[in-house]
């Protein structure tokens, strides 16, 4: 079994195509803070738990997992945005990946954001 969190969940996009692209996924942990993103989260994958934002919780209540899914929001990054980068709060959310990350220490990821955001000058 392949142990997966989502976060910056969206819809779930993400996970439905690891859980497609690969057999035996088993999402353990979701976190989404836009409610009409979780009400559809929840049709898709069923009534579970979506906790909320990120950066109120504590790694140690992150599960164990094998990958982590992230789809921050890209907008501080992208030709569409301000391009302000890690001087806009939703640019900071990359952190919280860093964060979980360094802690459980035996997760891969796939973390999708834009091209453009390499580039970026911040």
């Amino acid at each position: 079994m392949i142990k997966v969190i989502d976060l910056f969940a969206g819809v779930g996009g993400i996970r439905l195509g690891f859980e497609q692209a690969f057999n035996d996924v088993h999402c353990v942990f979701t976190s989404e803070i836009d409610k009409f993103a979780v009400q559809t989260y929840q049709a898709n994958f069923g009534d579970e738990v979506v906790h909320g934002d990120i950066t109120k919780i504590a790694t140690k209540d992150i599960p164990s997992h094998d990958i982590l899914l992230a789809g921050f929001p890209c907008q501080p990054f992208s030709q569409a945005g301000l391009k302000k980068g890690f001087n806009d709060t939703r640019g900071t959310l990359f952190f919280d990946i860093e964060r979980i990350l360094l802690e459980k220490r035996n997760t891969l990821s796939s973390v999708t954001c834009t091209r453009f955001w390499r580039s970026s000058k911040s």
